[in-house]
């Protein structure tokens, strides 16, 4: 399928050359004289290769054909992650480095979408927000309410995210996976 340059945005994953490339990093830049154009880092799913990559914001690119597979993530086994299909109860072994920073935010039992690509896996598909309990935080200094100030909170995955001073140790708190910020309490 192919998409117009300038709706490009991170996570997306493009196929060039015959390869699957998601893209880490996007740039719109509208220069003062000439065309718009799309600035993009991209970093090859089978590889791991890195490339910078311009298009033009009018061009056209071809966006990868997934097939979206419903599989529930069971356990890791270093240095990979296991997740089963729900419906076939066949198991997959995904390595970190195909993973990234995507299970900062997953649990153990968590289903999510494994993107397939000619039958081989490339990686998930995270919700856009998930509920993580905080398990440690320190304790908010009351009459701190200066400008929206924050502190350092540890969700039960173990990722580090800042949240408002009035979240505490033990409340669900909702992260936008996109950016891994704080979005609200669950």
């Amino acid at each position: 399928m192919e998409i117009k340059a300038i709706e490009i945005r991170n996570g997306t994953r493009l196929e060039i050359g015959g390869d699957v490339f998601i893209v880490t990093r996007f740039q719109h830049v509208t220069p003062g004289k000439g065309r718009a154009i799309v600035r993009t880092k991209l970093k090859s799913v089978t590889t791991g290769r890195v490339i910078d990559k311009t298009f033009t914001s009018s061009g056209k690119v071809t966006k990868a054909d997934l097939e979206l597979r419903n599989m529930q993530y069971l356990y890791k086994h270093d240095p990979h992650y296991i997740f089963m299909d729900l419906q076939t109860y066949e198991q997959i072994e995904l390595p970190d480095e195909l993973l990234g920073d995507a299970m900062k935010y997953l649990k153990e039992n968590e289903q999510v979408n494994v993107a397939m690509h000619k039958g081989r896996p490339i990686g998930i598909e995270l919700p856009i927000k998930v509920a993580l309990r905080v398990v440690q935080t320190v304790t908010g200094i009351k009459g701190n309410t200066v400008s929206s100030p924050t502190k350092p909170a540890i969700l039960e995955t173990g990722v580090e995210v800042q949240v408002p001073m009035f979240i505490n140790e033990g409340d669900i708190v909702r992260i936008d996976t996109r950016d891994g910020s704080y979005a609200e309490r669950a």
